[in-house]
């Protein structure tokens, strides 16, 4: 009998804004995949960089926010309610440790993977990596990459919109922008490199998986086969309707002009480490002009 903790864990770990939300809403449909009631559980993030990420009081935020008091009595499945509600209390209850984390797939019956899709695991530190995978029966992390200065534009986008401040789009020149992306909560999610790398020290190379947006929507049902290969399980064929679908897009508003050469130079560096790392950077990628351009 295995001792392990965790059984067969899927782990997608970012980046953020790269398709993940999309890979999120279609995966959940495969028979075979497990998926909470959270999607971004964020627990190895709290475990390994920031004690504070599932304090009480932000599960309990969680909790109103998101799971409480968001059905009609009238339509809702009262089993349905009772299984949410005993979810929630279990993701309530303390102490936040392995346990915990464990416990909150304990709805999972026949399903091969328990899933959990937090793109705050792309910052996790490379030692991390082999203290998961010793806890698992088989670990599994598959990481999304997307044209850099596509994916920056897209975050300032999303965080503007979510913070209501999307007046800034219209205000803001050069150095306010620059200074925006340059922020930790932004910018981190742009170092594919070091994600990379952290990967490729910390797990061996059957347990993670690198793909890319552009070619995710170019070819999505080849990527979906190649995900389920990568996990080694059947053929799903997905609904094309779900296929179709967008989810968490951005306002649509055009990059200023001067937008890809702020970050010129990081970009030229994040896509040679991409390749240093032996990927091949898709052409659709944005190439920034030279600031005097």
């Amino acid at each position: 009998m295995s001792k392990a903790l965790f059984s067969n864990l899927f782990l997608s770990v970012g980046a953020m804004k790269a398709g993940t939300t999309w890979l999120y809403a279609v995966l959940s449909r495969h028979p075979a995949l497990h998926f909470a009631m959270e999607k971004e559980i964020h627990y190895f993030y709290h475990r390994y960089v920031n004690p504070n990420q599932l304090s009480e009081a932000y599960r309990l935020r969680e909790a109103k926010n998101r799971y409480l008091f968001r059905f009609d009595p009238e339509k809702a499945n009262i089993d349905a309610i009772r299984a949410n509600l005993h979810w929630v209390a279990q993701y309530l209850s303390r102490p936040v440790d392995d346990y915990w984390y464990r416990n909150l797939f304990h709805m999972r019956d026949h399903q091969q993977y328990a899933c959990d899709f937090s793109n705050l695991h792309a910052q996790l530190p490379m030692e991390a990596w082999p203290q998961i995978s010793s806890k698992c029966e088989r670990l599994r992390v598959l990481y999304t990459m997307r044209d850099p200065v596509q994916r920056l534009w897209s975050h300032t986008k999303f965080h503007l919109q979510l913070t209501g401040h999307l007046d800034k789009l219209e205000t803001w020149g050069p150095p306010e922008f620059a200074e925006f992306i340059q922020r930790r909560h932004i910018w981190v999610n742009a170092e594919y490199g070091t994600v990379l790398r952290n990967l490729k020290g910390g797990l061996s190379p059957e347990m993670y998986k690198v793909i890319f947006y552009e070619n995710l929507h170019q070819d999505q049902r080849g990527t979906l086969r190649g995900i389920e290969d990568f996990l080694d399980l059947p053929p799903f064929d997905y609904p094309q309707a779900v296929l179709e679908q967008r989810f968490t897009e951005s306002v649509k508003h055009k990059m200023p002009a001067f937008f890809p050469t702020l970050v010129r130079e990081d970009v030229m560096r994040i896509c040679d480490e991409v390749s240093a790392e032996g990927y091949q950077v898709p052409d659709r990628w944005t190439v920034p002009a030279p600031v005097d351009a």
